[in-house]
């Protein structure tokens, strides 16, 4: 049975099934921070580097390197293009998105005092930390499954009569004659099962929205060597995510049956909160050590979701139409989000150079959902299904910067998250415990008196399994984005 739950929920990640489940917990507990243009080029390995204003999402002592006080905003132009592979068929779709992805403000503060106490920095803004904006798209001929299927299954056994029937799946295929009831064999049927398939599948999904985090932070600087940082985060959190599975009859092979589609419409919003602590150390002038520690991120959800049924049947050479809308239904509930540490390494190479690095950790099966509904439901089998499904990981950030002159630097970045899946899980293998995530990022820093301006590119790939609905075959979906951002800044 569990594996039979996983399927339909665990490796769907549009499925349009809105129970709360693992999925959930995945989607706004893995994020990518963006910020500012200099930290996206060198693969947003600031733990230990600082003096940026991304550093305050990664590790808040980084506030403590300002000199001086600093405004800073980030513009992005993001490019996403999916190849979907479904049925031995591979088609493609693309996305455009504009976003404003750092402001950031930081005033410093020199006590004029003599003391180990060297100055304190204050930063106000946000940094995006993800970006769901994607269109999708897979499409292949002469599938051997419907969703159809799932839905006369469950009704046969079960023994549900229409009145009994889930007004979000089988009741809408019901009342648009897709589902209808055998007399003589006493069970329901669908024409698309009796008639052995064959028909065409195309599957949409598109995706947006965005997690923010809204940034108060506040470091030390102790004698130009230890700086110590907080941050408090407040998120603000949007998915949108809309799906048209459109099933048709392109041979005209299939009695009575022509086409259907399942439109199914998702949104959550909400807001969350954590604390980041984290200090810097400098051994020598050249090298700088750092750590830090995410809490986890405290959310509180709200669901909106409705689908809707379409179809075109032919009975006595007629043609009609009929349509059906779920009700509307909203749902709240808690995510607790994986804590994080950050462990991070940089290296001055003169006043030419430098190499940073940061190797983050986080435990994506210690997330969890909590308090749903009017009940305070608390999740415990999706929980057990967290905690089996998901592992914990190192995610790697490397990033260097070459200055060929006092004005004009030129920087480069890597970036690997491997994936949350286990291998094994729910007795079967998880396709998407490969689908690691990488990046390569490359810009340049042009800074003119108090003025600066920061460009870079990153390319990202990374790939998904998912599948058209519970029961499809498998669809691969390779994913690359590529961001062009710019920040612009002053410092006084």
């Amino acid at each position: 049975m569990k594996k039979i739950i996983y399927t339909l929920t665990a490796i769907l990640f549009s499925t349009g099934i809105y129970a709360q489940n693992l999925v959930d917990a995945l989607r706004y507990s893995d994020y990518r921070t963006t910020g500012t243009a200099r930290s996206v080029a060198m693969g947003n390995a600031f733990g230990a580097l600082g003096g940026d204003f991304t550093s305050l999402s990664i590790n808040p002592a980084g506030l403590g390197l300002y000199r001086s006080g600093e405004f800073v905003f980030t513009p992005n132009i993001n490019k996403s293009n999916v190849d979907g592979l479904y049925l031995d068929n591979t088609v493609s779709d693309s996305k455009y998105n504009f976003s404003l992805d750092n402001i950031g403000y930081v005033a410093t503060i020199k006590p004029g005092t003599e003391s180990s106490l060297v100055s304190l920095s204050f930063g106000v803004g946000y940094n995006r930390l993800k970006n769901y904006s994607m269109n999708m798209l897979v499409s292949g001929a002469n599938a051997q499954n419907s969703i159809l299927t799932g839905f006369t299954n469950r009704v046969n056994d079960d023994y549900l009569a229409p009145e009994e029937f889930d007004p979000y799946y089988e009741a809408l295929a019901y009342d648009t004659y897709l589902m209808d009831y055998d007399e003589e064999n006493d069970e329901f049927f669908n024409d698309l099962t009796d008639q052995g398939y064959g028909q065409s599948q195309r599957k949409t999904t598109n995706r947006r929205g965005y997690i923010n985090e809204y940034l108060f932070s506040l470091a030390a600087n102790f004698n130009h060597k230890f700086y110590v940082g907080a941050t408090i985060g407040i998120h603000d959190l949007y998915f949108k995510e809309g799906t048209d599975l459109y099933e048709f009859d392109a041979t005209n092979d299939i009695d009575y049956f022509n086409d259907l589609n399942f439109l199914t419409d998702l949104r959550t919003s909400g807001t969350g909160f954590n604390f980041k602590l984290g200090a810097i150390y400098k051994p020598t002038n050249d090298l700088r050590l750092g750590i830090a520690i995410h809490t986890p991120t405290f959310y509180r959800l709200h669901d909106t979701y409705e689908n809707t049924m379409l179809s075109n049947m032919t009975f006595d050479g007629k043609t009609e139409s009929f349509d059906a809308k779920s009700p509307y239904g909203e749902y709240d509930y808690d995510l607790e989000t994986p804590l994080r540490a950050v462990f991070s390494a940089a290296y001055i190479i003169g006043k030419k150079a430098l190499i940073s690095v940061d190797y983050e950790l986080v435990d994506y099966a210690t997330a969890k959902l909590r308090d749903g509904g009017n009940q305070n439901y608390q999740f415990t089998d999706e929980n057990d299904d967290i905690a089996e499904a998901y592992k914990s990981v190192g995610n790697l950030h490397i990033g260097g910067e070459y200055r060929l002159t006092d004005n004009f630097s030129l920087r480069a970045g890597y970036e690997n998250y491997p994936s949350a899946f286990n291998s094994y899980a729910f007795e079967d293998n998880q396709l998407n415990s490969k689908a690691d995530y990488s990046a390569v990022s490359a810009g340049l820093g042009i800074k003119q008196g108090n003025f600066f301006i920061d460009m870079a590119y990153k390319h990202s790939m990374n790939e998904e399994y998912n599948t058209l609905y519970g029961g499809s075959e498998f669809a691969k979906y390779d994913i690359a984005n590529d961001n062009f951002i710019l920040t612009l800044g002053f410092k006084f």
